[in-house]
């Protein structure tokens, strides 16, 4: 009896960085647009290098910096609950290597395979939690404990292995946006977490642990709002 053929194990991650049917790699330069708010909604996007960031705009044209995204998330997934068209614009902050997904094989390969959609099932539960979290702070937080939840977050504090420098393509502009409050604040409480030894420059802003304690502990120096 002859042996069955050796069947590779399927690997999603090597699934998502690979040109395949209904599967392309784009590469995108800092501050080129992937989708903008009211474009048609039809592709998935998995973000393999770099960081972009989501900005809604409303009817007043005012913007909204509501997201930023970075290696190994998923994005444009509204298509796949309804959306026919974008609610917001996502932006390249640096160049970025992105695998785009079209819908009919995004749904194709969830169907099929069990560790894609656990893959995709784990980063839905991520973002959800996050969007929560994101709420609470806005509405309980002052803002200068938001921008220091902020900083750790984007330093990937919690994560494994050691906190990364943020890149300076994060302006203060689009941090002030994230946290609902003006560039100045922000310019503010950057210096005074620097003065604290909490963050410091070096090129790229180093986020220490200090900082998490004072945010864990409620020190006197990140005070809540009554």
């Amino acid at each position: 009896m002859a042996a069955k053929p050796h069947q590779v194990a399927f690997d999603p991650r090597e699934f998502l960085a690979m040109v395949g049917e209904g599967k392309t790699i784009v590469e995108y330069r800092k501050d080129e647009v992937v989708f903008a708010q009211g474009d048609a909604a039809d592709t998935i996007y998995y973000v393999q290098k770099g960081r972009l960031k989501v900005v809604v705009i409303s009817e007043q044209g005012k913007e909204a910096v509501v997201g930023m995204l970075e290696p190994g998330q998923f994005f444009g997934e509204g298509c796949l609950n309804g959306h026919s068209l974008r609610i917001a614009t996502t932006t390249a902050m640096e160049a970025c290597l992105v695998t785009a997904i079209a819908k009919i094989a995004m749904l194709a390969a969830l169907h099929s395979e069990p560790k894609f959609s656990e893959l995709f099932m784990a980063h839905l539960l991520t973002r959800n939690s996050r969007i929560e979290e994101d709420l609470i702070d806005q509405l309980f937080n002052s803002s200068e404990k938001r921008l220091a939840r902020l900083l750790l977050l984007l330093a990937n504090f919690g994560k494994e292995g050691s906190p990364q420098p943020i890149s300076p393509n994060i302006s203060q502009e689009t941090l002030a946006e994230m946290i609902g409050t003006t560039r100045s604040r922000v310019s503010f409480f950057m210096n005074k977490f620097r003065k604290l030894g909490f963050i410091s420059y070096n090129g790229k802003i180093e986020v220490h642990s200090s900082l998490l304690n004072a945010v864990l502990y409620d020190k006197p120096e990140i005070q809540r709002e009554p």
